[in-house]
């Protein structure tokens, strides 16, 4: 299991939107040389906005993709391709679910859900995260997914799908309602539902599992 993540949000500058879809293209062949990294997508929020989420094993995978080759060309390219400086978001893995080989076709769909547990309800929120991940285990298309302790102490999901009807499937399925049932005693204020494109995904898998090439949504 995954235990640590980043979450990256970084927006184009006017014009440079396709260059800045080349870079997270480009950035994709530089992470497949981490052997830390187990998890990685290249995001588009909107028009202008884009963002990658990658899931590591422990803090010495995570700083080493901090330390590492997307960190400098982000920042050599940074003031080329981007209205400002990258926003960079420490995350806790509390549950997640991993493919055992590389999707085909690749996803191209994703969904990140944040919410704050109301005063007093950290651990109850904590527990809920936890218990969602049997509940996505059988959901065939949610490819990947990853229960989240936000660096500002708010909870979230972050999972991907092979297109919109997975993410449809998912949104009406049992993590939805679990939440709606438990919003009361649960939320400490309305959750915060973002549907993004996957562009880009790579997994590293353990020895003895079929890898491929997932290659790019």
């Amino acid at each position: 299991m995954t235990s640590r993540a980043l979450l990256v949000r970084l927006e184009a500058k006017p014009g440079m939107e396709a260059a800045v879809e080349d870079f997270l293209f480009s950035a994709r062949k530089l992470v497949t040389q981490e052997a830390g990294t187990r998890a990685w997508f290249a995001l588009r929020f909107g028009r202008s906005q884009y963002g990658i989420f990658d899931a590591f094993d422990d803090d010495a995978g995570r700083n080493a993709h901090l330390d590492g080759a997307v960190a400098a060309a982000l920042h050599s390219q940074g003031s080329e391709l981007f209205a400002r400086a990258p926003t960079i978001e420490r995350v806790e893995v509390l549950a997640d679910k991993l493919p055992t080989a590389s999707p085909a076709p690749p996803d191209t769909k994703g969904l990140l859900l944040t919410f704050p547990a109301k005063t007093g309800h950290a651990a109850q929120a904590d527990q809920f995260v936890r218990d969602a991940q049997p509940w996505v285990r059988d959901e065939q298309k949610t490819t990947s997914w990853f229960g989240l302790r936000m660096e500002n102490g708010d909870y979230g999901i972050f999972d991907v799908f092979p297109d919109n009807g997975g993410r449809f499937s998912h949104l009406t399925g049992h993590v939805p309602r679990e939440l709606a049932t438990h919003a009361l005693s649960l939320l400490g204020g309305m959750p915060d539902i973002t549907l993004l494109d996957v562009l880009a995904e790579h997994f590293k898998f353990p020895l003895g599992s079929v890898t491929g090439d997932p290659g790019s949504g």
